[in-house]
């Protein structure tokens, strides 16, 4: 008979307590607004900022509602304005062009390699081709691409560089944090990110005009003094006349919970990472199946893991699928024609110009998802690699 797995693929480890009680002490005072506060109290969201910056390396730092404003909050401190084109990977989640086209801009996708990393080719091509000044760069699925060439290219065109690292909060490439070669970054606590808020997310630049703008589009009013991870005030001077108010803050709620998860994030990258590690090598040399190897360059974060199966037809895809799933193993398929949960297409996207990227068919045509939630164990993960390994070598061979 086949093993079965019993896990839930959606089910995240509580909420650490001392996010619990601190979350607590928070709606006891009644006080969640972030710029409420009594004399000589310090905001949590203050203090979240704080320590985000020093974990990720950067000046600044600002909470923010989620991930997605994070990134809309980005593009417009960047000067985005109705029609300007933006360059994007033609693999990402739909939240990224969707903050392009919440602004205004115009998404031009980018193709995506076989290490799911943006095609740094075609991004030269489009960059010298196109009048676009802003690359909304997505670490889609963790996948870190050679972050010295793309700046290279970038910075030698004038094109500004937002990273989303909804992804890789706590990955880098070649030491370096991501999120820290852009001119901002946009990080998520959603729940099944690296840090969980239920909603959430972060902004970090080290450009004082940017942040200080940034801030003041989040809904600071004049009181951006209450910040703590800010430029000065003199920063403040002359965008807070020209800025609008689009409010979009972190609360002191979440903040509140999300602390004790920052300090404890080491430990879990540790954890993501055991649990990665031993999927991949439990699906290594699985006829029909490719890995994808990670450069040595790059530090991950193995909260979700990708593999190809390259010369499989939909109708197989679809028996893998199936049966996967019947062996209660729940794998994400990124080619389907119909987008389906968090899954979709950059064709998928109508609001975006159309758009052919033969590359990205063909390798979307193919690629399989699965989340690693910490709730799993190193011996729940072998178990599923397992079944994977069983279901697409069944399939492969009976083709």
């Amino acid at each position: 008979m086949n093993t079965v797995f019993k896990g839930s693929f959606t089910q995240q480890e509580p909420i650490p307590d001392a996010g619990i009680e601190a979350a607590l002490r928070v709606m006891r005072g009644g006080r969640l607004h972030r710029y409420n506060v009594v004399d000589g109290e310090i905001a949590e969201t203050a203090l979240l900022e704080e320590e985000f910056a020093a974990y990720t390396g950067a000046k600044y730092a600002l909470g923010l509602a989620s991930g997605g404003y994070a990134i809309g909050c980005a593009l417009r401190a960047l000067g985005v304005r109705s029609g300007d084109k933006v360059l994007t990977n033609g693999f990402t989640l739909a939240p990224v062009p969707g903050a392009i086209a919440a602004v205004g801009g115009e998404p031009v996708f980018v193709e995506v390699t076989e290490d799911l990393t943006i095609d740094l080719d075609h991004l030269a091509r489009l960059v010298a081709e196109t009048d676009a000044k802003v690359l909304l760069l997505s670490h889609m699925r963790g996948h870190i691409c050679d972050m010295e060439l793309l700046m290279q290219i970038c910075d030698g065109a004038g094109v500004k560089v937002v990273e989303d690292c909804a992804h890789t909060m706590g990955g880098a490439w070649k030491g370096v944090p991501s999120g820290r070669h852009g001119a901002m970054a946009a990080y998520s606590t959603q729940t099944y990110k690296h840090m969980n808020s239920g909603e959430g997310g972060f902004l970090t630049s080290d450009d004082p005009d940017l942040m200080a703008r940034a801030i003041i589009l989040s809904g600071s009013y004049m009181l951006y003094a209450r910040h703590r991870a800010a430029p000065p005030p003199e920063a403040f001077e002359q965008v807070k006349w020209v800025t609008p108010n689009v409010s979009g803050r972190m609360d002191n709620l979440r903040a509140a919970i999300l602390r004790p998860q920052l300090a404890d994030l080491p430990r879990q990258i540790e954890r993501w990472n055991s649990l990665y590690r031993a999927v991949e090598d439990g699906l290594r040399n699985t006829p029909g199946l490719k890995i994808i190897d990670r450069p040595a360059e790059e530090s991950i974060v193995g909260s979700s893991i990708q593999v190809l199966l390259p010369d499989f037809t939909p109708d197989q895809i679809g028996e893998v699928l199936k049966a996967c799933g019947t062996r209660g193993v729940e794998l994400k398929w990124f080619g389907g024609a119909e987008p389906v949960a968090f899954t979709s297409r950059y064709d998928s996207w109508r609001y975006a110009n159309p758009q052919s990227l033969p590359n990205t068919d063909r390798i979307l045509a193919g690629l399989l998802d699965m989340r690693l939630p910490l709730t799993f164990s190193v011996e729940d993960a072998r178990l599923i690699s397992e079944i994977i390994r069983e279901e697409v070598s069944r399939v492969a061979l009976a083709s």
